[in-house]
């Protein structure tokens, strides 16, 4: 009768085992979490990773299982593995495919508010030479349209920018003119001005809106003053008027966390559920225009931002577990980069970041920008970020241009230090342009920036949820999968 050999004749040797990539950090006193090049997330403890690191496992053990179900581990001459990585990888990568999908217009710097957190150093309304022209208009729709992408979204800001709305109508027609792209436009707007008229343009060409809705009247009028002191009536009013005209689905809110907004998380949540709003988009203070000039962006630190997020995520979550489909916006996007491959538009979770690359922003006087915080450092007279003008470079010499392409190179976190052996690399992004108006250098020294601190924060609060929640992580997994 034949016999078979032992289970052991067929365990591979440990020498024809090999690593994968992967980055962890310590996550108790004897437990590591370990996240492999896509960034899933596993728990190990510190024998464990030892065991690992020195390749001391063999099918059967429990851990073999584990790191080869995580993509840590694979066998030498096998290519599943590599092969299925980079696969995952290019999926995660694919947004490279669209090139400059956004085109900002930033009709006039002009506004009727006067927010202490501006972050674009608006002008008053009087001062009209702050307004876009026609041929500056014309010319930078001529290098938007250069973008190699199929479909571009055109958005308006400003200031205030309905107070040069007769060129935003200009602008909308002459795009509709031209064939090659689908189009979508945005109207970024505080809606103190919206009236029939706007409504009625928005449409017939299916424009949305976006506007700024800081939490309740009080606080809202505090944050956002304008002549009047109506600021939350007028935006409360054209959030109800634009839903009804345009549709639920055709205008959006955002919040900016202020020092007064700290402990008035769940008031500001009220504020969106009471307008029927499908969800809230907790935004922190941006160190850019106004912010610095009046102090407002050293009002708090990147500690108290989190608690008062956290805060604000665990009461959305109360609202779900209630029946209320209602989404924070920020943990949806992060979710979806944690629990899937799929490449998100958001350009602050992009390695190489989205400036330029995700979106050009045209200011008023012609000037063009790698990005919309770039412009913004400019109206304080940083111009490390303009890449050039309208009138003399084309969309080829913006794209290539060496301030572009050295923010690019400072914004990969796969090689940039800290970043690149960090567990949460897979799913964060790299910000030059903050980083250069906070530290001076558009690399960043990581563990001291505020914005590494707050993503770090956010993922790590994520990952209790879903490992230690279970009616909680299956809120979470429908965001991610929405």
């Amino acid at each position: 009768m034949a016999r078979f050999r032992c289970p052991e004749s067929f365990s591979a040797a440990t020498e024809d085992l090999s690593l994968l990539p992967f980055n962890f950090e310590r996550a108790g006193a004897n437990q590591y979490l370990v996240a492999n090049m896509v960034g899933d997330f596993v728990r190990l403890s510190e024998e464990e990773l030892n065991r690992l690191v020195d390749l001391q496992i063999r099918p059967g053990d429990g851990l073999y299982e584990k790191a080869y179900a995580a993509h840590l581990l694979t066998g030498t001459n096998q290519k599943a593995q590599r092969q299925l990585l980079a696969a995952r990888l290019r999926s995660r990568m694919s947004f490279l495919q669209q090139t400059t999908p956004l085109h900002i217009f930033v009709v006039t710097l002009r506004c009727e508010h006067s927010c202490p957190y501006c972050q674009v150093s608006r002008q008053s309304t009087d001062r009209s030479r702050f307004d876009m022209s026609q041929q500056t208009a014309m010319r930078a729709l001529d290098i938007a349209f250069a973008s190699p992408t199929a479909r571009i979204k055109i958005e308006f800001q400003g200031g205030e920018p309905l107070l040069n709305f007769p060129l935003i109508r200009k602008i909308v027609a002459a795009a509709k003119q031209r064939s090659g792209k689908k189009l979508d436009f945005v109207i970024a707007s505080n809606l103190a001005l919206l009236d029939d008229t706007v409504l009625e343009f928005c449409k017939e060409n299916n424009v949305l809106l976006s506007t700024s809705l800081d939490g309740p009247a009080d606080l809202h009028n505090k944050n956002r003053p304008r002549p009047g002191a109506n600021s939350h009536e007028l935006a409360v009013a054209g959030i109800r008027r634009a839903r009804e005209i345009l549709g639920p689905d055709r205008v959006g809110a955002l919040m900016t966390t202020t020092e007064a907004s700290l402990d008035r998380v769940d008031e500001i949540i009220d504020e969106y559920l009471q307008l029927g709003l499908d969800g809230i988009f907790l935004r922190p203070l941006s160190p850019f225009g106004f912010a610095i000039k009046t102090k407002q962006f050293a009002k708090y630190d990147a500690q108290k931002w989190l608690a008062f997020y956290e805060r604000g995520l665990r009461r959305v979550l109360e609202i779900n577990r209630q029946g209320n489909p209602f989404r924070e916006f920020y943990a949806a996007l992060l979710l979806t980069r944690m629990l899937s491959d799929r490449p998100i538009g958001y350009v602050d979770l992009r390695s190489p970041a989205g400036a330029g690359l995700g979106a050009l922003v045209y200011n008023y006087d012609g000037s063009v920008f790698a990005s919309d915080e770039g412009r913004m450092l400019a109206e304080t007279g940083d111009d490390a970020f303009r890449l050039g003008h309208v009138e003399h470079d084309s969309y080829n010499s913006l794209i290539l241009s060496d301030k572009l392409i050295g923010a690019i190179s400072s914004s990969l976190t796969q090689c940039a230090p800290e970043c690149s052996t960090c567990v949460y690399e897979s799913h964060c992004g790299a910000d030059p342009v903050y980083h250069h108006a906070t530290q001076g250098d558009a690399l960043g020294i990581k563990p001291l920036s505020a914005f590494c601190a707050r993503q770090k924060g956010i993922m790590g609060l994520l990952l209790d949820i879903l490992e230690n929640s279970p009616e909680d992580a299956a809120i979470l997994r429908r965001w991610a999968a929405a």
